[in-house]
């Protein structure tokens, strides 16, 4: 009997400090970290995955009808040497695909994942929110890229942050102190992804710049953009996208986008779920300047800007000369190209001279957060090569 009413005592105390621990972090503002230990550890994790859609709610991306992808007449006779197929493996590759000349040239999928699998994009939805702003402006629901922000946020309407423009946000340059460490538990990057209120979190972070003149990667500008899309349209992130990019491009099967809560704001700087030939079909449009099948679904006059450098410095003094519009650029073996990227290793990659779109998703990435273009980018960019040559 002493036994048990220990163990009775015991777990009424170990409740009672798990309450307190809990009542303690949402009164200091960090209820997040509740998500966070949920979302994580308890679950055998160390922090944010390819497949958390599962934990969160999400906001479908609805697809019309598909248009399924030819496949090339030499699909897969230019098979990768085993050294190849071994350093792809290495940085814990769950998809990989080429596209050459709007046709499957190369796919392969690891561990479970299919053309099927649902897996997070995390920074390339900064693209796709980049487009989803190019598609208002030609609309008139936006009057250029050099409209006040404050014409939509009321935050930023009046003060030092009435200066801020849509193309600040696009070009990473709003001088908004939101800050971006993603290691720190109690940061601004914590707190949106665990987190529920995205729009006060983000529309209340002080400046530190003058606009326009420090480049300093932020995914809270790529929130409010999403924010800006919601006031011009009226419609909710998804839906837009839907509209105008995942429809028309005929993907195969239906988006999820990450919600703030049931209802609520997409986190538009990561977390849309879909599939590596989904994904290509942007990879295409863009190569194509915006075409698909020969249809324009977006002015390629913004495609054009949208790969243009930036050319501002960030805080080192360096000058960011491979970042646009929410896309980045790079060069390989002399040959330009431009892609969205995601933190665990997430490429959709554009290569004109080559006429291909490379897609790899996956769990593991150049762990330099800050590179021009990540070191295993390169190891795709080879075995893409061989495909194709």
């Amino acid at each position: 009997m002493k036994f048990i009413r220990f163990i009775i005592r015991f777990l009424v105390s170990l409740l009672l400090a798990i309450g307190l621990i809990c009542l303690g972090l949402w009164l200091s503002g960090n209820a997040h970290l509740i998500k966070a230990v949920r979302s994580t550890y308890l679950v055998g994790k160390t922090g944010p995955t390819i497949d958390d859609y599962t934990k969160f709610e999400n906001r479908k991306v609805e697809t019309g009808t598909p248009h399924l992808w030819q496949y090339t007449a030499n699909y897969h006779s230019n098979h990768l040497s085993d050294e190849l197929i071994q350093e792809i493996e290495d940085w814990e590759t769950a998809a990989f695909l080429v596209i050459h000349k709007d046709s499957i040239a190369y796919e392969r999928y690891w561990n479970g994942y299919s053309e099927k699998s649902l897996t997070n994009t995390f920074s390339m939805a900064k693209s796709f929110t980049s487009l989803a702003i190019g598609k208002a402006i030609e609309e008139g629901r936006i009057k250029s890229v050099n409209q006040k922000v404050g014409d939509f946020i009321p935050e930023f309407a009046e003060g030092e942050k009435e200066k801020v423009t849509i193309k600040h946000l696009l070009q990473m340059t709003s001088g908004v102190d939101f800050g971006e460490s993603y290691g720190d538990p109690f940061g601004y990057m914590a707190k949106t992804y665990y987190g529920s209120d995205l729009y006060d979190l983000t529309v209340n972070k002080p400046m530190k710049y003058e606009p326009g003149t420090v480049w300093k990667y932020q995914g809270g500008n790529t929130l409010l953009l999403s924010f800006i899309v919601e006031k011009a349209t009226g419609q909710t992130l998804s839906d837009y996208f839907s509209q105008h990019f995942w429809k028309p491009l005929g993907a195969a099967e239906d988006a999820l986008w990450s919600l703030s809560e049931e209802g609520g704001q997409e986190r538009s700087y990561c977390c849309f779920y879909s599939n590596a030939q989904d994904f290509a079909r942007i990879g295409q449009m863009m190569l194509d300047s915006g075409k698909w099948n020969g249809k324009q679904l977006i002015n390629q006059d913004y495609i054009k800007k949208s790969i243009s450098p930036v050319n501002v410095k960030n805080e080192a003094g360096k000058l960011i000369y491979y970042y646009g519009f929410q896309w980045w650029m790079g060069n390989y073996e002399g040959i330009d190209f431009y892609y969205a990227r995601g933190i665990q290793g997430q490429y959709i990659v554009a290569i004109p001279a080559w006429d291909v779109v490379v897609v790899r998703l996956g769990h593991k990435r150049d762990p330099n957060v800050g590179a021009k273009v990540p070191k295993d980018l390169f190891v795709y960019l080879e075995a893409a090569k061989v495909v194709v040559r």
